[in-house]
């Protein structure tokens, strides 16, 4: 019988990634994607201040959720300046009416200083910062504009950030360097005060006749980049931190895939667009008002409108948008559906989904392989820590059954 088809709408709590400076960067990370969209946008892109005051305007008003978030990111926001943050303030104070406002800033930290970070601080930026590892697997891929490595210029903002007390967490990505070193990056990430660890994996086809990136449905060849995380390295990365993070820092250091997947273990949303069973309501917002379905969507096809010519609810509850949100069940393969593991997956991240299955069905993420390893090597970990929530016991509870099992 054939399965029903999700159509539920998009939740009304949405989410904006804002791109003040476009794709604009101090780095040139080899594994940028963001980086080519400077063939759409071109390069200096700066956000007005006249369109800054309308988004908040609107974003705010537009929400329904008690506390309303605003993310900036890039390219490098910090390349805004100071005084536009200043600004945004301003407005957010302007059009919050009693609102709770909160801000997050994802940034490479190198441009961070005294000035910045007392700034950060006094209105409470949560910042998200980008590193990959110790200096050598950091700076493999992560050069400034003339090919030097940034590490020093990055750990020197991250040490700004902590004398200032500034809240930080770190984003790393995951590609076919430091994915060898799972142990070693969150031995690195801890030691410098991160308690909050995401990791992103570099997964990128190149079109073999531009050199462009490719989505999933492009009819053209293309080739896996070098950057990217290969088959089986992502699992082995993921185990290695796993282990570590089981057995001695559970409840200590989060870290956003392993809450993901026990939020789907016990049933509830995980709060992370690629771990859900649809998406469509984390957007993202061009320097000059553009709206995309996704940041890792931000092609003519996925422009939903600009903000300066029609109501932001109106692209978030769009047809074309609620389909492509829809689309992350209603496309997944007959593979996908069948799996053991579906409900802790879903299919991870659309823009993966490229592989063709055994039986010939497109739409099989390009780590599929990893994401059966990993789960299958987490579950009696997951099943443990979801017992423990049932009893309304501490989940950490579990590193004396996993310092148990590894004995």
């Amino acid at each position: 019988m054939e399965e029903k088809k999700n159509t539920a709408l998009i939740p009304m709590a949405y989410q904006m990634m804002a791109k003040p400076t476009g794709s604009d960067c101090n780095l040139n990370c080899s594994y940028c994607f963001y980086l080519e969209k400077s063939k759409f946008y071109g390069h200096n892109n700066r956000m007005k201040l006249e369109l800054l005051e309308q988004y908040v305007k609107t974003y705010i008003i537009s929400q329904q959720a008690p506390v309303i978030n605003f993310v900036w990111q890039g390219g490098e926001p910090c390349l805004m300046g100071l005084d536009f943050y200043r600004k945004l303030i301003s407005f957010q104070q302007k059009y919050a009416a009693g609102r709770k406002v909160e801000n997050a800033l994802q940034t490479n930290a190198t441009l961070l200083d005294d000035e910045w970070c007392a700034f950060l601080r006094k209105n409470n930026f949560l910042v998200g910062v980008s590193i990959d590892g110790p200096e050598e697997l950091h700076d493999a891929n992560r050069k400034n504009i003339s090919g030097a490595g940034s590490f020093k210029r990055v750990m020197r903002g991250i040490n700004y950030l902590k004398k200032h007390s500034v809240e930080f967490n770190t984003l790393t990505t995951l590609n076919s360097t430091n994915s060898e070193h799972g142990l070693l990056i969150y031995h690195f990430l801890k030691s410098i005060g991160s308690k909050y660890l995401q990791f992103n994996s570099v997964v990128e086809r190149i079109a073999n006749s531009d050199h462009s990136l490719m989505l999933p449905n492009d009819d053209i060849e293309g080739t896996i980049s070098k950057e990217s995380v290969r088959q089986g390295q992502f699992s082995k990365c993921m185990i290695s931190i796993f282990n570590e993070w089981v057995r001695n820092d559970v409840g200590s250091v989060f870290v956003q895939l392993f809450d993901a997947v026990l939020s789907n273990w016990v049933g509830q949303v995980p709060g992370v667009c690629i771990w859900s069973e649809t998406c469509g309501s984390a957007l993202a917002m061009e320097h000059n008002g553009d709206v995309y379905s996704c940041d890792h969507y931000v092609f003519p096809d996925y422009r939903l409108g600009n903000i300066l010519e029609e109501p932001i609810l109106s692209m978030v509850f769009s047809q074309s948008q609620k389909k492509f949100g829809a689309d992350k069940l209603n496309a997944l393969p007959g593979k996908c559906i069948r799996c053991t593991y579906r409900f802790a997956c879903h299919g991870e991240c659309p823009k993966n989904r490229f592989l063709f299955t055994d039986e010939g069905e497109p739409g099989l993420n390009y780590l599929c392989s990893d994401f059966l390893t990993f789960f299958t090597h987490a579950e009696p970990y997951m099943d443990f820590m979801a017992e423990r929530l049932r009893l309304q016991q501490p989940p950490a509870m579990v590193m004396d059954f996993a310092r148990m099992i590894r004995k």
